[in-house]
C-alpha cells in the first residue's frame, strides 16, 4: 500500500508501521528454545488483530480479490473421505518415546543442539508416514496408512483403465533423493510396479528439474499417459496443470500452512477437468500427531476464513502461528488421552460462541447508542425536512406555472414574461462565470435562484432556496432549463412523502431497538458450562503449564505422573451381553 496508497495512508495517519500495527494488531513476545540449537530467542509476533472491517477495506482499495463463494466457477464437486489407520506396536512405543524426549527437553536436562521441540515434531509425523522414516530396517507394516494410500492408488488405477483416469500422490516428509535410503516416493512406486501399473506411467515431479521438461510432464497427465503422479506441495502446487482427466488426490501428509492444502486441492478442484466428481484422500494414522495437525490446521483456516471473505469480517481475531507442539501438547497425544480431542473441539466452539458474543454485546452498545444519539437526531431532521417541504409546496402552490403561458421570472432585476427569453437570460448568465462559487440571480415562482457551476460533473446548477434548496442541472436548451426547473418544483411532494415514510421507519426502528435493548446474550449458558468444562480439561492435560515454574527435580517426574493420569481414564463402556445378544 505504501506504493500503490501512500496518499491514503498519511490521510490516516497509518504511514509508519508503529501507527499500524497499534491500529490494527497487539504483539506477543515469547522466549522460546530455537530449533536450530542456537539456544534461547525472543519471538515478537502479531498474536490479535483489531478494527478487521477497516483493514479489509483498506486492503480491497489496492488488492482486486474474489473468493470462491463470489465466483462459483464450474468445478467438479469434491468427495472427502479421511482414511484412518491403526499405528502399530512399533509406532506405538516410539510415539511413547517422543513424551520421554520431551519430558527432557522440559525439564532442560539436555542441549537444543541435540534435542528440541521441533525436532521431535518433525519425528512425530515421520512416525505417523512411516515407521521406517525411523530407521530403514524397521519392518513394512502392511496396515500403515501408505499401503492403505497405495490400494486406493490401484484400486482407482483399475477403474479408470478405460478412461484412462489420472492422480495425484502429495507428501513432503520424504522425497526421492537417489542415493539408496528409504523414501515413501520410490517404495510406492516399486509397489505399483509390483501390482501391475507400467513403469512409464508413474512419474516423480521431482524429474522434471526444467521447465521444458515440466512442460512435457504436465502434457502427459493431461493426456493420461502418465497416470499417477508424485509430488511435494513446493514442487506440484502452484502452476500445475494437470486437472483434465484427475479423479483423485492423496494427502499422506498435512502441511503446516492452510494455503499448502488449498493449493493441493487446487489441482483436481479447477476448471477444465472433464470429471464431474472427484475424490480427496486424507491418510491420518491414529494415535500419532496427524489428528493434532489436522486439527491445528483446522484452527488456521478458520482465522484465514475470517479475513478473506466476501461478506464483512469479524472486528477481531486471534492469530495461529505454532509449528512446533508445547511440551504439554506432546505429553497428552503420547498418552492416548481422549480428553485431548474433547478439549481441541471445545477450543473451537468457545472461541466460536465468545466471537458471538463480542458481536452481540457490540450490537448492543450501538442499539444504546443509536437510542441516545442517532435516533433522535434523525428524527429531529426529518421533521425538519417534512416542514420544510411543507412550507415550499405552500409557495410554490401560492406562485403556479401559468397552463399555457409562462409565470415570469426574475434574473438580475429584470423580469421576463417569456420562456424562450428567461431561457436565453439563464444561459447568458451562465456563459458569463468566472468560478464555481454559487451566486444569487434571480427569484421564481417565490423561490431564490442561486447558480454554481460543479466542477465534478461538469455542468451548470440551480438552487432553488425556499424553507429547503432543492438542486436543477442546467442543460443546453432555453426552453428545457425552464421546464427543469418546473420538474424540480412538482418532484416537492413526492420528497415529502419520502420523507413521512422515513420517519415512520425512524420510529419503527427506535422502538424496535428498545425492545432489543438490555436482552442477554442468548448462548451464555453454552459459553459458561463450554468454558468451564475447557478449564478443567486445560488443569487436567496442563495445557497451561508452558512456563516451567516447577522445580528441576519434579519436571524429572513428570512421565510417571504422566502415566499415573492416563491410567486413571475411564475407558469407554461396552454394551452389555445377554444370550449372545447386544443390548
Amino acid at each position: 500500500m505504501r506504493y500503490l496508497q501512500y496518499g491514503a495512508l498519511q490521510q490516516k495517519g497509518l504511514s509508519h508501521f508503529d501507527c499500524w500495527a497499534s491500529t490494527f494488531g497487539e504483539t506477543s513476545t515469547t522466549i522460546e528454545l530455537a530449533p536450530e540449537g542456537t539456544g534461547y530467542r525472543a519471538r515478537t509476533r502479531f498474536a490479535k488483530f483489531f478494527n478487521l472491517p477497516e483493514l479489509m477495506n483498506m486492503f480491497k482499495e489496492v488488492a482486486d480479490i474474489k473468493t470462491s463463494d463470489q465466483l462459483n466457477l464450474p468445478v467438479p464437486e469434491a468427495k472427502y473421505e479421511t482414511v484412518v489407520v491403526q499405528p502399530s506396536d512399533l509406532q506405538k512405543d516410539m510415539v511413547a518415546e517422543l513424551s520421554e524426549r520431551a519430558a527432557a527437553v522440559h525439564s532442560g536436562v539436555v542441549d537444543p543442539s541435540i534435542d528440541n521441540m521441533l525436532k521431535i515434531t518433525s519425528d512425530g509425523r515421520k512416525i505417523g508416514l512411516d515407521q521406517r522414516l525411523m530407521n530403514p530396517l524397521l519392518p513394512d507394516d502392511p496396515d500403515s496408512k501408505l499401503n492403505a494410500c497405495i490400494n486406493n492408488i490401484i484400486r482407482i488405477w483399475e477403474d479408470g483403465k478405460a478412461d484412462k483416469l489420472t492422480q495425484l500422490v502429495f507428501c513432503d516428509l520424504s522425497t526421492p533423493k537417489n542415493d539408496g535410503t528409504f523414501n515413501v516416493y520410490d517404495d510406492i512406486k516399486a509397489k505399483l510396479l509390483a501390482h501391475g501399473v507400467p513403469e512409464n506411467e508413474i512419474a516423480f515431479i521431482h524429474n522434471a528439474d526444467t521447465e521444458a521438461k515440466k512442460k512435457e510432464l504436465f502434457s502427459k497427465v493431461r493426456a493420461g499417459q502418465v497416470r499417477v503422479l508424485l509430488g511435494s506441495t513446493q514442487k506440484m502446487g502452484a502452476g500445475t496443470n494437470v486437472q483434465d482427466l484427475l479423479v483423485a488426490v492423496h494427502h499422506l501428509d498435512v502441511g503446516w500452512r492452510p494455503s499448502d492444502m488449498t493449493q493441493r486441492n487446487g489441482r483436481i478442484i479447477r476448471q477444465g477437468n472433464k470429471n464431474k466428481e472427484v475424490q480427496v484422500y486424507q491418510y491420518v494414522t491414529e494415535g500419532t500427531f496427524d489428528a493434532y495437525l489436522y486439527q491445528t490446521l483446522e484452527n488456521k483456516q478458520k482465522f484465514i476464513s475470517q479475513i478473506m471473505t466476501s461478506k464483512s469480517p469479524v472486528r477481531s481475531c486471534d492469530d495461529v502461528d505454532e509449528q512446533a507442539l508445547s511440551y504439554a501438547e506432546i505429553k497428552a497425544l503420547c498418552a492416548g488421552n481422549p480428553m485431548i480431542k474433547e478439549k481441541m473441539d471445545l477450543d473451537i466452539e468457545v472461541a466460536r460462541l465468545k466471537v458471538l458474543k463480542a458481536d452481540h454485546q457490540s450490537q448492543q452498545y450501538r442499539l444504546e447508542d443509536n437510542l441516545l444519539k442517532y435516533f433522535p437526531a434523525q428524527i429531529e431532521k426529518q421533521n425538519g425536512y417534512i416542514s420544510g417541504c411543507e412550507a415550499d409546496i405552500s409557495a410554490m402552490q401560492s406562485n403556479p406555472q401559468i397552463a399555457e403561458g409562462f409565470c415570469g421570472m426574475e434574473i438580475n432585476g429584470k423580469v421576463f414574461h417569456e420562456k424562450n427569453d428567461a431561457g436565453e437570460a439563464l444561459i447568458a448568465i451562465c456563459k458569463t462565470m468566472k468560478g464555481t462559487e454559487s451566486k444569487p440571480i434571480g427569484r421564481y415562482r417565490g423561490f431564490q435562484m442561486e447558480l454554481s457551476y460543479d466542477s465534478f460533473r461538469q455542468e451548470f446548477e440551480i438552487m432553488l432556496k425556499g424553507a429547503m434548496s432543492h438542486r436543477i442541472a442546467l442543460g443546453a436548451d432555453a426552453r428545457g432549463n425552464i421546464t427543469r426547473l418546473d420538474n424540480g418544483l412538482n418532484a416537492i411532494p413526492e420528497k415529502l412523502k419520502q420523507a413521512k415514510l422515513q420517519l415512520d421507519n425512524l420510529c419503527h426502528q427506535r422502538e424496535a431497538a428498545k425492545q432489543e435493548l438490555g436482552k442477554p446474550f442468548p448462548q451464555e449458558a453454552e459459553l459458561s458450562e463450554k468454558s468451564r468444562r475447557l478449564t478443567e480439561l486445560d488443569a487436567a492435560l496442563n495445557m497451561d503449564d508452558h512456563n516451567g515454574t516447577c522445580e528441576k527435580s519434579e519436571r524429572l517426574s513428570v512421565l510417571a505422573d504422566l502415566k499415573l493420569k492416563s491410567e486413571s481414564i475411564l475407558p469407554a463402556q461396552k454394551p452389555q451381553e445377554r444370550d449372545g445378544e447386544a443390548l
